[in-house]
């Protein structure tokens, strides 16, 4: 059985567990080491049972836990090159157990497809993994769905995609005008319409299940967020399963399989 749960996904931390078999991937490691070790136990799991940790890129909401969590576990840690450079410097022991994802990864049972995203963290990445089961994508913090990402995702069975921001309440709301301009610039973040029309892209190329993340606390409400995507689907005639990831605590399961996207 292949599954994905969400440990975390917010500006305030962002942790993600990939089952397939075995094999075990952590996708970043925003929130402490205990809450990491903690969701982990609930299922059944402990740190020393990950294959590997995928890092997205050198923000603290996605690697904040990390240099802690390296204690308790001896799996490699996977980025692009230019991520583990960073990494490296905060943390002189991970090059002994770095792996660079230039290009498709097997890790135990799961091929990973590294692919850009446009984010003011250099190497930052999105990622496919593709199991027995099914496939998942995963994009999060980019100004803008990339080259990259829309030749790699098409075709996965769940999608795990930012939506940030509702851009009307960001423009109204308290951030001091510069981080407005970050947030809506080409290296910040998916806003609501954004992630709505990807998701319609992704829906009429088979994906039947679509997980909102990432979620802004002061510029989104999952209400919104899941209005504004289905509001979309439905234009198209298209009714993939939509939910939104739990900002603070650990997700349901999302079984992983392949299926037919729901047609009105």
């Amino acid at each position: 059985m292949t599954t994905l749960h969400t440990l975390a996904s917010g500006s305030s931390g962002n942790a993600l567990l990939f089952s397939c078999g075995s094999t075990h991937l952590l996708v970043d490691a925003g929130i402490s080491c205990r809450r990491i070790t903690k969701s982990l136990e609930e299922l059944g799991l402990t740190p020393a049972d990950l294959t590997a940790i995928l890092i997205t890129h050198t923000h603290a909401d996605h690697i904040s836990g990390l240099q802690t969590l390296l204690k308790r576990t001896h799996c490699p840690v996977c980025a692009t090159s230019r991520t583990l450079y960073d990494l490296a410097q905060r943390l002189p022991t991970l090059a002994q157990r770095s792996l660079v994802l230039a290009g498709p990864e097997s890790l135990g049972e799961v091929l990973v497809t590294p692919f850009s995203t446009s984010h003011d963290a250099p190497g930052s990445c999105g990622f496919r993994l593709d199991g027995a089961d099914g496939s998942v994508g995963i994009l999060t913090d980019t100004g803008y769905v990339t080259d990259e990402a829309a030749a790699v995702l098409p075709g996965v069975d769940l999608a795990v995609l930012e939506a940030n921001h509702d851009v009307e309440t960001l423009y109204s709301g308290p951030y001091p005008y510069y981080l407005k301009q970050r947030i809506l610039g080409t290296e910040g973040h998916l806003s609501n319409e954004d992630a709505a029309r990807f998701a319609v892209f992704l829906a009429q190329q088979g994906t039947s299940e679509i997980l909102l993340a990432h979620l802004s606390r002061e510029n989104n409400t999952p209400a919104m967020a899941q209005q504004a995507v289905e509001t979309a689907l439905s234009a198209a005639g298209l009714c993939p399963a939509l939910s939104v990831a739990p900002r603070d605590t650990m997700s349901a399961p999302h079984p992983v399989h392949r299926r037919a996207v729901c047609r009105r």
